[in-house]
């Protein structure tokens, strides 16, 4: 299947985890990936093992707590292709759970800096590209945190429902395009960022497994495959919708 061949495709967060599994899954589509990240070895081997794969990719570096960083990072997109056909905004932080009252302020903008302040400079740039070009669609992951609460972690949760928020108003805005920004909300997956937490919980990755329906922890690649539908021509009509990977984790 080579439904991205000839398409440009930025995946932010793609050193490793669902950004690492979309990038792969995506070069061997047909895209030539960008895979962008602050991690430039963990950044390179997403690259080469597409390039292994058969496909095409770059790595560019990409910080994004650091607007500077981010404005480089499309001026390259930009000055080397031309254009950019799609993006995932997979990129996020996290901090160490605790109760709101004593969390410190420190937490807040590191979390906000990177999750949601990042997230929306991307999408700046990237929907003034598309909507000079006339085409293209974004996925940003959000979280199931971004539609329920969890206890101790106030920041991540509210990050990731802001998330939820200016994709919804970045789809009304761009929708009579046809340039399609839709939102991925995993939850209940293996990645490195659920193991800095999980670590914590007594009995890890099997004790918690049963609270969720399916009884088993998604994998990234089931992850990035709803992430790289939503970028696909197959979800055409889809646009402003959070789709919820978590094995029924969230239903209430």
């Amino acid at each position: 299947m080579n439904d991205f061949a000839g398409r440009v495709v930025l995946v932010t967060g793609a050193s490793s985890g669902i950004g690492r599994a979309a990038a792969l899954l995506l070069g061997g589509r047909g895209a030539h990936v960008i895979v962008a990240a602050r991690r430039p070895v963990e950044g390179q081997e997403t690259v080469d093992q597409i390039v292994a794969s058969g496909g095409t990719g770059e790595y560019l570096t990409v910080d994004l707590a650091d607007a500077e960083s981010i404005d480089t990072l499309f001026a390259s997109i930009v000055s080397h292709h031309g254009r950019l056909d799609g993006a995932f905004n997979n990129a996020g932080v996290e901090v160490d759970a605790a109760p709101l009252p004593d969390t410190p302020v420190a937490a807040f903008d590191e979390v906000f800096g990177t999750n949601v302040r990042g997230t929306w400079l991307c999408l700046r740039h990237e929907m003034r590209i598309m909507r000079e070009q006339g085409h293209g669609t974004i996925v940003s992951t959000s979280s199931i945190a971004g539609i329920v609460g969890f206890a101790n972690r106030s920041i991540y949760t509210a990050s990731k429902h802001a998330i939820v928020g200016m994709t919804k108003s970045a789809a009304l805005e761009l929708a009579h395009l046809g340039i399609r920004i839709n939102c991925l909300l995993p939850g209940g997956a293996y990645t490195e960022m659920s193991t800095r937490w999980v670590s914590m919980v007594p009995g890890g990755y099997d004790a918690l497994a049963e609270g969720i329906p399916m009884k088993r922890w998604g994998m990234p690649e089931e992850m990035a495959e709803a992430a790289v539908w939503l970028l696909s021509d197959a979800a055409s009509y889809v646009t402003g919708a959070n789709l919820v990977v978590d094995g029924g984790l969230s239903v209430p």
